[in-house]
């Protein structure tokens, strides 16, 4: 088992609900500018992070 990939899948499934959460307090009109834009900016790390980690890990046999 690969840690950098097993880590990357964690690092994606977070920004992805990140995302999500930030998405549905924007439309609820529920949080603070800030907070969300930092929740946001966080997400869209964690997402992008995870992806690249997943996306360039060489699997050895």
């Amino acid at each position: 088992m690969n840690l950098k990939r097993t880590f990357g899948a964690i690092l994606t499934v977070l920004g992805i609900i990140g995302l999500i959460y930030t998405g549905i307090d924007i439309i609820n009109h529920h949080g603070q500018t800030t907070t969300l834009v930092v929740v946001g900016i966080i997400s869209l790390l964690f997402f992008f992070t995870g992806i690249s980690l997943v996306r360039n890990t060489k699997d050895e046999a």
